[in-house]
């Protein structure tokens, strides 16, 4: 049905963008901040395209439906009434984007940046970086993220949606868009798979764990079996990853001998792609400065080879070697120190994530909660830390002939 020129000027904005429909694709965009601007659907060679008219009551009911009449006409006679053949597009959505990331740049990690540039130039720019900003349509977008999801690169996908929103809040102040294209695609993406929860054995058994992990007895040469024992320990400890524990370097360590030792993980190895600040017990700390001994390198882990880390295996089979092949994995210490110190009900729910490295689950909340919680988190891992050594008893087998590759046990630890 036609629309009436009371029901456009008395057409209240509403939470969301909603629309009224004059006919033939002519509808009236009503934005929450109560701004109507005409637009026009159509489609051209089997693909939907947008037409942007003006602004009401700057261009009136009458006006808007004499230039759906032109745009008709262009499409009867074969043509595309929102082509520009003598020109370029004023604002690509690849200029936009630049723009829009050098803008931001300063203010990320440089690894940080790079990758976001990296990803719109592999899958954005090439799908939708020539189109003028204005014409990109959320079906134009969402085969941009289908084509991402085809690889199985789901977690891609979700952070490009996210950068083509941020790109168009940047745009749309700037006059050179009106509208996301992206903003409603949410429900629309692949959903992720169900997290796996690593093997890990029940709080009743980390006791016995700890005393296998220090008695640990599962490499052919003394230095091997010394830095696999220190790799588990200092992963318990730290509540840290696998990748995160075995490609650490020394330079990444501050302050091992004093009160405050802490441990800065680089963007560049973080899951989120952001720098970890680790806050280290007395007994991670103390563990570290006795491994200095028997580790030549960089690396603080070192393996067998030169220069070169342990394995991303070593631990692992370290694991299967005291026993637990099905039962623990690395991964699943952090599973055993989030169950304990969620069941404790000392610590605030966010340190605990903070100490994970898990990202804030409300988006709105997370971009403005930049606390890192540093002094309850050093509590927390201080509390963890003393709760371990505890676990271990004179008769958990600590074998004597390793004191001098390692340092002292950890029983005799600090």
């Amino acid at each position: 049905m036609a629309l009436k020129e009371l029901e456009v000027r008395y057409a209240t904005k509403r939470s969301r963008d909603y629309k009224l429909a004059d006919g033939e694709g002519l509808h009236l965009l009503v934005r929450p901040n109560g701004s109507k601007l005409w637009r026009m659907k159509y489609r051209f060679e089997g693909r939907e395209k947008l037409l942007s008219f003006g602004a009401y009551p700057q261009l009136g009911l009458a006006e808007a439906r004499l230039k759906r009449a032109a745009a008709r006409l262009e499409l009867a006679a074969g043509r595309d009434p929102g082509a520009r053949p003598d020109r370029k597009p004023a604002m690509t959505f690849e200029k936009a984007a630049r723009a829009w990331h050098e803008h931001r740049a300063a203010s990320l990690d440089p690894g940080h940046a790079a990758r976001t540039l990296a990803r719109l130039e592999r899958d954005a720019f090439p799908a939708l970086g020539k189109t003028d900003i204005r014409a990109v349509t959320s079906a134009d977008v969402l085969a941009m993220v289908r084509s991402v999801e085809a690889r199985g690169a789901l977690d891609v996908s979700r952070r490009l949606k996210q950068h083509v929103s941020q790109i168009y809040r940047f745009a749309i102040p700037h006059g050179w868009a009106d509208t996301d294209p992206a903003a409603y695609l949410s429900d629309l993406l692949k959903p992720k798979p169900r997290v796996r929860h690593m093997a890990r054995v029940g709080m009743e058994e980390l006791p016995k764990l700890v005393q296998a992990i220090d008695a640990y007895d599962g490499e052919e040469t003394p230095r091997r079996r010394a830095v696999t024992r220190a790799a588990l320990l200092f992963t318990l400890f730290s509540w840290a990853r696998t990748n995160e524990t075995r490609l650490a370097t020394w330079d990444e360590f501050e302050g091992l001998e004093t009160a405050e030792p802490l441990w800065r993980v680089p963007a560049a190895r973080m899951k989120m792609e952001r720098e970890h600040l680790v806050p280290l017990s007395t007994q991670a700390a103390a563990l570290l400065v006795s491994l200095r001994e028997i580790s030549k390198t960089g690396f603080v882990f070192p393996g067998d080879k030169p220069n070169q880390p342990i394995s991303q295996n070593t631990m692992i089979y370290g694991c299967y070697r005291m026993g637990y092949r099905g039962r623990q994995t690395v991964h699943g210490f952090r599973g055993l120190a989030s169950t304990w110190a969620n069941e404790a009900e000392s610590y605030r729910p966010d340190w605990i994530e903070m100490a994970l490295a898990h990202a804030e689950r409300d988006e709105v909340r997370g971009a403005y909660n930049s606390a890192l919680y540093l002094t309850p988190r050093r509590r927390m891992l201080q509390d963890w830390g003393n709760l371990v050594e505890h676990m271990v008893t004179s008769d958990a087998g600590v074998r004597r002939d390793d004191v001098e590759e390692v340092g002292p046990p950890l029983t005799a630890v600090a």
